[in-house]
């Protein structure tokens, strides 16, 4: 099978990114949530960036209708100035369609795992019997990107952060390769993540892995 030029791979992923994006905005503001297995748990982690966002959101609002009757008054051309208000509003709604994408898709804890996602980018489960240890531990990253790879000595970190953050940290039995949005991640023996409620997230995750031990009830 013929593997398609980095160009193409960048554009497939750009296209899918958009119209998952929409997708998003059209089931959040018609309330229309994902549905989850039977007994799964859903974990928030938009607070830590949800200040920032709404800023951006508000101020991009306010200066749709200024910069359209600035233009109106220092533009000859109409043309100009509609391209300029179409643009505006579609980089409102990128925003909010970005805000979106991060409410309903939050980290799950279900009976099969944990299944960690960043908006639509990022989405894979971490099987309950892969996990040795989980922990809550607030952490800063060195970058706002939302997945980075950490060395230390013998272990390789995924962090998927949010607002340069993780709070939870899951400890590996053996090294496992997740789905990310470049393609399949090398061998990772630990992934860190973020939940706005990490002791919650903690619990339940016990919970399962409790459930889930050799030798157990289930």
């Amino acid at each position: 099978m013929r593997k398609e030029s980095r160009p193409v791979a960048l554009l497939r992923r750009a296209v899918a990114y958009e119209v998952g994006m929409w997708h998003s905005l059209y089931r959040w503001l018609l309330r229309r949530p994902l549905v989850h297995t039977p007994g799964a748990e859903a974990f928030s982690y938009v607070g830590v960036v949800k200040p920032i966002l709404g800023a951006f959101i508000a101020l991009s609002a306010i200066e749709i209708p200024i910069f359209d009757l600035i233009l109106r008054h220092t533009v000859p051309w109409p043309s100009v100035r509609h391209t300029a208000l179409a643009l505006g509003i579609w980089g409102l709604l990128w925003m909010i369609g970005l805000f979106a994408s991060l409410r309903i898709h939050p980290h799950v804890a279900d009976a099969a795992g944990l299944r960690v996602r960043n908006g639509i980018s990022v989405d894979f489960m971490v099987p309950w019997t892969a996990v040795a240890t989980i922990g809550a531990r607030y952490r800063s990253l060195p970058s706002s990107r939302a997945i980075q790879v950490e060395q230390d000595d013998a272990v390789t970190i995924l962090n998927v952060g949010t607002g340069s953050q993780t709070s939870v940290d899951v400890v590996l039995r053996e090294p496992l390769s997740v789905p990310l949005p470049k393609g399949p991640s090398g061998p990772v023996t630990a992934i860190r993540l973020y939940a706005d409620d990490p002791e919650a997230l903690v619990a339940r995750a016990r919970q399962h892995l409790t459930v889930s031990l050799p030798g157990s009830d289930s």
